[in-house]
């Protein structure tokens, strides 16, 4: 990371391949008839797109689902790799320390896997090989027989300290929710203090904003999952700092609210970039939902910032998220089919932009 660090950090010519990459996703269009496909189907469909390279390196040793869930997390890894590859300077370092999310997601993801006594392959599918970790340690992790054993194995990490803070609640309510927000408050914590309080107009003022407003959508949901557990835990107990929306006493009176939570949002910087998004928020009659909402939300506002300073590391960030969202999408695709539910079940768990 030093050398790549050294240097002017070159935005034109990464963002132009970004928007290339961007223009290849999934659309609307892609996804309406991904629902009305089985699970070979689709893995017939994806071999015609830009998953065409995995889909050929594995199809020989898996099919249907497992196939397109090996392709999904191969070719997410490889476009990540790729945006470090691509890029120099302080561009780099911006890009490096926010994929670091994926370590965070292994952590949750072997946290659920444990906690719900799943198999070790299925763990191991769920993983995204991005970020710090080496294969050794996602490895070990993915071994680990017991929740305690999880947290000890991280703590030479980031998230140590939080974990074993929030083991304490994990065992006295029996959810995961302590476990996971403690997780994402150690990254963001991390992420931002190396980014500290830049000057105005620069491109790590611009990357700090985007971070905030991810931050403050991190905070709605998860003080909802908390609020809607219930188990006896304050929001505020969990809450991220970083954020500008609002402080953790003001999410645990909004938490139980969702109608004066919208309103506030409404209020908010947000509020005229998020309208329509806010409205079907406002409409949500279940958490899940509210929580598709949100992360649609966040795609939106992530691209108007991309749109407003295009020579700046938001529109990578913004193509990370949405990439993210595609991966998603695709698997609760073929996960729903495999499962028999029918299109309208499905198409309500995916979130287009």
């Amino acid at each position: 990371m030093s050398i790549k660090t050294e240097g002017s950090s070159n935005y034109e010519y990464v963002t132009a391949r970004v928007r290339s990459r961007r223009a290849k996703l999934f659309d609307a269009d892609d996804y309406r008839k991904l629902v009305r496909m089985g699970p070979s189907e689709i893995a017939r469909f994806m071999e015609d797109t830009e998953y065409e390279a995995e889909m050929n390196a594995l199809g020989a040793r898996h099919s249907g689902v497992d196939l397109v869930e090996y392709a999904l997390n191969r070719n997410q890894a490889k476009h990540f790799d790729d945006l470090l590859s691509w890029s120099n300077g302080d561009l780099y370092g911006y890009i490096a320390n926010y994929l670091r999310k994926f370590d965070a997601w292994n952590v949750k993801t072997v946290i659920r896997g444990v906690y719900t006594d799943a198999a070790r392959e299925d763990i191991e599918d769920d993983l995204i090989r991005t970020g710090e970790f080496s294969d050794k340690r996602l490895d070990r992790l993915v071994e680990s027989t017991s929740i305690e054993d999880v947290v000890e194995q991280l703590s030479d990490t980031i998230f140590g300290d939080p974990l074993e803070e929030a083991f304490e609640d994990f065992e006295s309510e029996g959810v995961l929710v302590p476990l996971e927000n403690a997780v994402d408050r150690a990254f963001y914590a991390h992420l931002l203090d190396d980014i500290g309080q830049p000057e105005p107009d620069t491109p790590t003022a611009l990357y700090r904003e985007f971070l905030e407003a991810e931050v403050d959508f991190r905070n709605l949901r998860n003080g909802l999952r908390i609020a809607r557990s219930g188990a006896d835990i304050d929001p505020a107990e969990y809450f991220i700092e970083g954020g500008r929306l609002f402080s953790g006493e003001e999410l645990r009176q909004l938490a139980t609210n969702v109608d004066e939570l919208v309103s506030r949002i409404r209020e908010s910087t947000y509020g005229d970039d998020l309208d329509e998004a806010l409205t079907e928020l406002e409409d949500a009659d279940s958490l899940i939902q509210f929580e598709h909402g949100l992360e649609a939300a966040l795609l939106e506002y992530s691209g108007k910032l991309s749109n407003r300073y295009p020579l700046s590391v938001c529109p990578v960030l913004s193509y990370i998220l949405a990439k993210e969202r595609e991966v998603e999408n695709i698997r609760a695709i073929a996960r729903g089919r495999e499962a028999g539910l029918d299109v309208e079940e499905i198409e309500e768990e995916l979130v287009i932009e």
